[in-house]
């Protein structure tokens, strides 16, 4: 078991901790998939790379050898989500590290059209407001199965189940805003525009 105080760190760092371009591409990451550090993007990375390992592993065995350990990965990659067609240890090397954050709560929060981005979908989270069967759920990293993903609402006693909420009027807005081309969206519409440019029209004058 081990003892708890000795805990193994579930992360590899970077090999190159001081690599611009590495920089930018954890940046971006970071900001699409709203992720509160490095750290939590380093995980999944370090889950994607066993996955890679285990595969190669496998290949190098003959059929009769891997079959069951063949069928054990790739059935759980499908089963949460990220390998969806043709699943075979080949289309496990291909795998990327946006199929393993695809599948993060958070991330299917936000999709699911429960929050109006991923940061709030974050917040929504951590608050306690998510539920999977009537239970609260409050780890936003954690991966998702394909049948638990159509399970995910509002816990029971959550304001955000009134559908007059402010944030279910404005995770709505995103929703459409993002299902639309940009250039059909109009930035007339009232409910496109943001709350901060309405306080700075109504406070523009105030500011000296």
């Amino acid at each position: 078991m081990g003892d708890p105080r000795r805990q193994k760190k579930k992360y590899v760092t970077p090999k190159r901790p001081f690599d611009s371009d590495r920089f930018e591409q954890e940046l971006q990451l970071i900001g699409t998939y709203g992720l509160r550090n490095k750290k939590e993007l380093w995980k999944h990375k370090t889950d994607l790379s066993r996955y890679r390992r285990q595969a190669r592993n496998l290949l190098a065995l003959s059929l009769d050898e891997r079959a069951l350990q063949e069928k054990e990965l790739v059935d759980k990659l499908v089963r949460n989500g990220v390998l969806a067609t043709e699943p075979s240890l080949d289309h496990v090397l291909d795998l990327t590290l946006d199929n393993i954050l695809d599948r993060r709560l958070q991330t299917i929060i936000f999709r699911k059209g429960l929050a109006c981005s991923p940061h709030h979908a974050r917040q929504l989270v951590t608050h306690g407001h998510i539920a999977l069967d009537g239970a609260r759920v409050t780890t936003p990293r954690r991966i998702m199965n394909v049948d638990e993903e159509e399970r995910l609402l509002f816990t029971p006693k959550s304001p955000l189940n009134s559908e007059s909420h402010p944030a279910r009027i404005a995770a709505s807005d995103a929703a459409l805003r993002a299902s639309q081309p940009p250039e059909e969206v109009d930035e007339s519409d009232d409910r496109f525009r943001g709350r901060r440019g309405d306080r700075r029209r109504r406070g523009g004058g105030k500011r000296r």
